[in-house]
């Protein structure tokens, strides 16, 4: 977090693992709340904008599978780290497969780290958690 912030202070942005850019202009103000703001935020963004680059590639990567692979159903719904379907239920179990594949392989971590993806289903968003 340290270093996070050191490098922030130094180039007044933090990134993401895909290289895009959150532009800090208040990391070294003077005034201590603002900063503090500052500072969270360069923590925060790197995490949760590659969470958002990853979700964001998956739904590219689904996207074209369903259409390869002419499925009826449909991706209806981004929700933070959750895609959400219109499923045939004749569709549900290879449909789930290529999901889950998808959403685990779109953005592979370089330090080995492995992308976990899980798929639950039901006859709402309730019911599939």
């Amino acid at each position: 977090m340290d270093d996070t912030i050191n490098f922030a202070r130094e180039h007044g942005y933090v990134q993401t693992i895909m290289g895009r850019k959150r532009w800090l202009r208040d990391i070294n103000s003077s005034n201590f709340t603002v900063r503090g703001f500052a500072e969270r935020n360069a923590i925060n963004s790197p995490i949760q904008g590659t969470a958002a680059d990853m979700i964001k590639m998956a739904m590219v990567k689904v996207q074209q599978q369903l259409q390869q692979q002419k499925f009826k159903s449909k991706m209806i719904l981004q929700v933070h780290d959750e895609l959400i379907f219109d499923v045939l239920k004749e569709e549900a179990d290879e449909l789930k497969a290529v999901i889950i594949d998808c959403m685990q392989t779109a953005m592979p971590l370089s330090n080995g780290v492995p992308v976990i993806a899980e798929a639950g289903m039901g006859d709402s968003w309730l019911e599939a958690h």
